[in-house]
């Protein structure tokens, strides 16, 4: 059952450039990554067994709908499940809701991972999911179903934000990620993303867009 949502209506102009420049945007930079995706998924492949891709859980997305969002694996091979289900990983995993849903010092991450999650190289494949219209460029980040339920359990004071979030689209890149990614804890992350929901334009995605690239140069914030 799709979780609630507060949708915050924009003109049908701004939807259809956006989703225009979606797919323009999304098309060419494969294009341009292709050698890139090549070199990484050899390097995937060459330092741990396991797929290519990760095999995580579904996000939620946009109206509150679950979707499979495609990344480049940069842990160990079922690293969800070993999470949450291995006793070794217990105390592991009560840091990791304490946290947010990071770890900065994750042993699931592989050397290759460490590298590609540093750079966001990890999130080159979900271009593809831009194509299929389950995410945006630019929106909220891609929240795990049992994440938004725990954070709003810690934090029950964002739930009206969280509707607000899960009414559009989520994105590759946002302002959140621009402004400090993972040092972000939720509620003032979510708080972000619903400002981003509330105000979002043509020109505040494109000045996110321009921020991004020294974001992922930099690896500010990046766990």
């Amino acid at each position: 059952m799709p979780m609630p949502y507060t949708e915050i209506k924009k003109s049908f102009i701004y939807e259809c450039i956006k989703r225009f420049t979606d797919i323009i945007f999304s098309v060419a930079l494969l294009l341009l990554f292709s050698p890139v995706i090549l070199c990484v998924a050899i390097a995937i492949k060459l330092n741990s067994r396991g797929p290519i891709l990760a095999d995580t859980p579904a996000r939620v997305g946009q109206n509150g709908k679950l979707f499979k969002m495609f990344k480049f694996r940069s842990m160990v091979q079922n690293a969800h499940e070993i999470l949450r289900e291995n006793p070794k990983f217990a105390e592991l995993f009560e840091n990791y809701k304490k946290g947010s849903y990071k770890l900065k010092n994750d042993p699931r991450i592989t050397r290759v991972g460490k590298f590609i999650r540093k750079y966001s190289l990890d999130e080159i494949p979900q271009f593809v999911n831009v194509i299929k219209g389950d995410m945006s460029l630019v929106g909220p980040r891609a929240y795990y179903p049992d994440e938004l339920r725990d954070q709003q359990k810690k934090y029950p004071h964002t739930q009206d934000a969280v509707k607000v979030v899960l009414s559009v689209k989520p994105g590759i890149t946002g302002y959140w990620q621009v402004s400090g990614r993972s040092e972000i804890n939720f509620d003032k992350r979510i708080e972000m993303d619903a400002n981003y929901v509330k105000h979002r334009s043509i020109w505040y995605d494109l000045s996110i867009i321009a921020k991004t690239p020294w974001a992922m140069i930099s690896g500010k914030g990046a766990l």
